[in-house]
């Protein structure tokens, strides 16, 4: 099985990324194959472009940096993202990533007049969201239904894949150090396991 992990975030110390290294390493551990992508150091570019409305309406191709970002995850049977939450959603660079790359007629294909297709069923998702709030807070502002809602249905099922886990590393600026890498140890096993044994678990 192949995996490919994407972290967001433009501090290479920070949680975000050691979490997203953990899980590369425990794949590799399982003997699986991975391959890391850090969109903040390769500079990918978010902007919705011209040439992306372009392709968007119909009448453009697909611009050179997008078709790289397709076929990186057409070569992974599991997506991994790993973000910190930033307004009950994603980063600014991760959204520009899923705006720009799962688009018409690779993700899905739209035609007025036809049938709807889904074109990412082979593929299973799994997220892993550093946020600074607690657990309890998350359930008194519905906050997960909200995440589930935009990110796992609003755009992973919307294009056929399987949300694979979805978890939350709460607390990250209050927690202690050793608290926080015990968490991320675990998450990072429990991927590597579910990659591994191709099944899918809500974390």
């Amino acid at each position: 099985m192949n995996s490919l992990v994407v972290v967001s975030h433009s501090d290479h110390n920070s949680l975000s990324h050691h979490a997203a290294r953990a899980i590369a390493d425990a794949i590799k551990a399982a003997d699986g194959s991975v391959e890391f992508a850090d969109l903040a150091a390769e500079h990918f570019d978010p902007s919705f472009s011209q040439a992306d409305l372009s392709l968007f309406r119909g009448n453009g191709s697909v611009p050179e940096d997008v078709t790289a970002e397709q076929q990186r995850i057409d070569r992974a049977d599991h997506l991994i993202l790993v973000f910190p939450m930033y307004w009950w959603s994603v980063p600014a660079l991760l959204k520009g990533w899923i705006d720009r790359v799962f688009v018409n007629g690779w993700a899905y294909e739209f035609t007025p007049g036809s049938e709807f297709v889904k074109k990412l069923n082979r593929l299973t998702v799994h997220l892993v969201v550093v946020a600074g709030d607690d657990a309890d807070s998350f359930a008194r502002h519905r906050i997960n239904e909200a995440f589930s809602t935009q990110i796992e249905k609003g755009i992973i099922e919307y294009c056929g894949a399987t949300v694979g886990s979805t978890t939350f590393v709460h607390e990250s600026d209050t927690k202690e150090r050793d608290v926080l890498a015990e968490e991320v140890r675990v998450l990072a096993e429990g991927i590597a396991a579910q990659v591994s044994s191709r099944t899918t678990v809500d974390a």
